[in-house]
């Protein structure tokens, strides 16, 4: 009898010291899970990030500045618009941010050296960035101007009227090239009286060069997100981006395919018109 229940007792013994070793090996599972989420991540997310009305004001003042000259009101707004990126200055992601992000469909992962040269510090990315912004809006006045001096007649305005202007460009917290072709229309709007964008919210991206060549940018599809968020229904796309915008364009978002400035300004005439039906979609 005694035997038996030793026997019993060993049996019982061994199923609660298995038990516990199975509750600390899922313990231990659970605690090495959650230390790998907080751990600092290789990734960064990118997302739509803020656009601005390049028409409009800002903080620091008006977005694009002209004194010297007349200049006149829209009744539309012309945004730029951006990504906004987390894990690529100064604070990493952790693997809990970046896990999120793959499950979220608005939401892009990518190597952080795909963002970030590797070598680069926080402070060279930083300036990288605000130099391309620079860049970008000397690029615009530069375009506006051969613009104008083309077509200084059907604009209404003198072919050097940018000759005796002092021109001021104030974006605030916004960086990269990509706006360049938003700062050209908006300063070409602000110089001449007609009311280009009718009342309408048009979106856009691209770079720009001095001859008016529109170039191809990065995140179109994330920036599409963000201009139907903010209340755009146009949006400029870059020809040399139409392959990713084909496809991923939001409902009740109509994307124009552009290649110059000259293709740009016509869009935002004849949308402003209500003559925008017949634009050319980008095609696969």
């Amino acid at each position: 009898m005694f035997g038996k229940i030793r026997g019993a007792g060993r049996r019982v013994s061994r199923y609660f010291a298995a038990r516990s070793a199975r509750y600390l090996a899922g313990a231990a599972a659970v605690v090495l899970s959650v230390v790998v989420l907080v751990t600092p991540s290789a990734y960064v997310i990118e997302m739509p990030g803020p656009t601005q009305d390049v028409l409009g004001t800002v903080d620091s003042g008006t977005v694009i500045d002209v004194e010297g000259v007349d200049t006149y009101e829209d009744s539309g707004e012309l945004l730029l618009v951006t990504v906004s990126a987390m894990g690529v200055s100064r604070y990493p992601l952790t693997n809990a941010q970046v896990l999120w992000g793959w499950l979220d469909p608005q939401i892009t992962v990518l190597p952080r050296e795909a963002v970030v040269p590797v070598g680069m510090t926080d402070e060279e990315y930083e300036e990288k960035n605000a130099e391309s912004m620079s860049s970008s809006q000397d690029a615009a006045v530069a375009a506006a101007k051969t613009y104008i001096a083309a077509h200084a007649d059907e604009l209404g305005v003198s072919p050097d009227v940018l000759d005796d202007a002092t021109i001021t460009m104030h974006v605030d917290d916004i960086g990269g090239p990509s706006a360049g072709m938003m700062y050209t229309l908006g300063l070409i709007s602000k110089l001449t009286e007609a009311d280009e964008a009718g009342g309408e919210i048009i979106a856009g991206t691209g770079t720009i060069d001095e001859s008016g060549e529109v170039g191809s940018i990065g995140g179109i599809r994330l920036k599409m997100l963000g201009a139907k968020r903010d209340g755009a229904t146009w949006f400029l796309a870059p020809e040399a981006n139409c392959g990713s915008v084909v496809g991923h364009v939001p409902d009740g978002l109509r994307d124009v395919k552009v290649s110059t400035l000259e293709e740009a300004y016509a869009a935002l005439v004849a949308i402003g018109n209500g003559e925008g039906d017949d634009l050319p979609h980008c095609t696969a």
